[in-house]
């Protein structure tokens, strides 16, 4: 129907007055990049002005009959992520988004997912995808092997053989010439290392090693997702890259499906840089089986069209202090005479931004931060282009001058598990913010982070599911944040009221909306504070961002805040019994550096956290006894393998 011009102001004036769409309109449904464990999801919606809609999720091997549930989606949107400090605001788009998780590699799994709201559902209001988890990637076995030998090898070698890594890569070719790339290597070849060290002389204009002036080998080839190319340790001895104090030792952000492996890196401010932001980004880029050290970034990109890495089993040394817990902005450390703490000697092992990175097993000691997602800002409109669909698991991060794992710049179904941390100056798993989520922290440790929390919920981050983690000192953080769930975590207190100037609570919630929820956790207070537990929450259909000291609630007992903001309906009181034998950090060594071997998180059985919690699908299903346990480990089941796969021995000493 036509409108005149001078009617439509009417229009759009009454349209504006019409009530909130209650019903839901099923939008597009959007499979993300698979990893080996995980699988992401993403559904948009409009309508559902009430937020009463729901997913419910399940799945199950294809070619077996039996279905088995996932956790729910997480409904999201409308939820604002934003830092005026940096001009940043942004508005969370309204659908779904959510993971089925803890699955098989390379395996298809049949999905379906089932939208409901008592409004009533338009469009398609059942998905069934079909969508295969990815498998470890390996060197292709029918391709060349291609032998390199150090500058300084003596003695027979293996045919073909080559002087340096670019000479087998692209061809050889030294000052100029490095730039004639004659006798390329092809997908499916595999360069192996032979032992030596591999040291450019980038001084030196005919350098053999052909990395001349800078030092950098820059590595652009395209392999496949079948046959990549391989650049892996020999196994006659150890292969080191040593930048010689360089800038950049690799870069390869133009390259697709390479893979290194058995290697060392070494002596170079950065290793492998992998994408520069709104320029290029690798694709499929391995990094495993590795030792970096002496260096101050390990693997790094910060493209959005950078996907699928794998970084697993690496063990990663930075040159941060080894004896002291020396966070950045400690200026008491500082007037003590120990070096400017705000100075970079390391900055991270590791940080990635674009879809479907897996960063598992590695070992990581001695850098300001362990393991980050790129701040980046907010999310690209292509969901191909996010910070989504991301593993962290089982890595083991000791001394970081700042936080251990940060999920900051985040968009959706980020998968922060089984991670052990011990020694952060600042905080442990940071969300600094994230853009919707959900961000999964689930089945993590943490231990001794003096100065700030176990989690940085900061930035107004929104869509967060804290479940089932062991952490050892106050939640604290008053930075409001949205749509965020707790279940079945242990949250102690390290006595910090009775031995220092600072009373902290256990535990604050700090809700900007009125989407959260909070049940089956265990808190032990801290003895002598009257504000255990303090609580943000906005009135309804009010949002609580910039919210004033008088709008928060404190209680003195978990009973309290029950009976006042009515969570944690089945949440407990604990100490340190609970444990076979673990006690809490000394709060008179604020900065003393503790050994994750001398560290024992295992309940002890039958003690009060044992079979209390609730069964959450796909986290818990193979729990043991009447009920899951509380923390991260379950009672008579082994741990995790935390750190490197190939480290027999203790990679972090006193």
């Amino acid at each position: 129907m036509h409108v005149p011009a001078r009617f439509a102001a009417i229009f759009i004036s009454a349209a504006a007055l019409l009530p909130a769409q209650n019903a839901t309109e099923a939008g597009r449904f959007h499979v993300e990049h698979p990893t080996l464990l995980n699988l992401g999801f993403e559904w948009s919606i409009e309508g559902d002005a009430n937020r009463n809609a729901t997913v419910e999720v399940r799945f199950r091997p294809v070619g077996t009959a039996a279905w088995r549930p996932a956790l729910p989606m997480l409904r999201i949107g409308g939820e604002r992520v934003y830092r005026e400090r940096e001009s940043m605001s942004y508005v969370v788009p309204h659908g779904f988004a959510g993971s089925i998780l803890n699955l098989a590699p390379k395996t298809r799994y049949e999905c379906e997912f089932t939208m409901r709201d008592p409004d009533g559902v338009t469009g398609l209001a059942k998905q069934v995808v079909t969508v295969a988890t990815r498998a470890e990637p390996q060197p292709f076995a029918g391709g060349r092997t291609l032998h390199v030998y150090p500058a300084d090898h003596v003695g027979e070698k293996l045919e073909p053989s080559f002087i340096g890594l670019k000479a087998a890569y692209y061809g050889d070719g030294r000052g100029d010439w490095t730039a004639v790339r004659m006798k390329k290597a092809q997908p499916g070849d595999t360069l192996l290392i032979h032992a030596g060290l591999y040291r450019p002389e980038r001084l030196n204009y005919v350098d053999p090693l052909s990395a001349p002036f800078t030092g950098t080998w820059s590595l652009s080839l395209k392999g496949t997702a079948e046959k990549p190319i391989t650049i892996k340790g020999a196994g006659d001895g150890e292969a080191i890259f040593d930048g010689a104090g360089n800038g950049r030792l690799f870069e390869v952000m133009a390259s697709q499906h390479h893979i290194f492996e058995g290697l060392t890196f070494r002596n170079t401010e950065v290793a492998i840089f992998a994408g520069e932001k709104e320029v290029l980004g690798a694709v499929g880029l391995t990094v495993r089986n590795c030792r970096f050290e002496d260096l101050g970034v390990g693997v790094w990109t910060e493209n959005a069209d950078s996907r699928d890495f794998y970084i697993a089993d690496n063990l990663f040394l930075g040159r941060e202090d080894q004896m002291r817990l020396i966070g950045w902005n400690q200026a008491g450390q500082r007037s003590a005479g120990i070096y400017p703490s705000h100075l970079l000697r390391s900055f991270f092992a590791i940080k990635v931004y674009g879809p479907g990175h897996i960063i598992a097993h590695n070992a990581i000691a001695y850098f300001h931060d362990g393991i980050c997602i790129s701040t980046y800002g907010p999310p690209d409109a292509d969901p191909d282009r996010r910070a989504s669909s991301i593993d962290i698991y089982r890595n083991d991060i000791h001394l970081s001058n700042d936080d251990f794992i940060e999920t900051d710049g985040s968009a959706h179904n980020v998968r922060v598990f089984e991670n052990r941390g011990v020694n952060a100056a600042h905080n442990g798993y940071s969300s600094q913010p994230v853009f919707g989520g959900p961000i999964y922290f689930f089945r993590n440790l943490l231990y001794q982070v003096p100065a700030g929390g176990p989690l940085k919920f900061s930035a107004a981050p929104a869509g967060m599911i804290v479940y089932h983690n062991t952490l050892i000192g106050e939640q604290t953080s008053r930075d409001p944040y949205s749509n965020t769930h707790f279940r079945n975590n242990l949250f102690l207190g390290r006595d910090t009221a009775t031995n220092t100037k600072q009373h902290r609570g256990v535990m604050s919630w700090a809700n900007a909306t009125g989407n959260f929820s909070s049940d089956y956790n265990g808190f032990r207070p801290n003895p002598g504070v009257s504000k255990a537990y303090n609580w943000l929450a906005p009135a309804p259909g009010k949002i609580a961002h910039g919210a004033k000291p008088e709008d928060w609630k404190s209680f003195g007992t978990l009973a309290e805040l029950r009976e006042a903001v009515g969570q944690e309906q089945h949440g407990i009181e604990v100490d340190y019994d609970i444990f076979e034998n673990l006690a809490p950090p000394d709060p008179g060594q604020r900065y003393r550096v503790y050994h994750a071997m001398d560290l024992n998180f295992r309940l002890k059985p039958g003690a009060k956290a044992v079979d209390t919690g609730q069964v959450l699908p796909t986290i818990n299903d193979n729990f043991n006894g009447q009920a899951p346990d509380l923390g991260a480990l379950e009672v008579g089941q082994p741990e995790p393998h935390y750190g490197p796969r190939w480290i027999t021995w203790k990679p972090f000493y006193r």
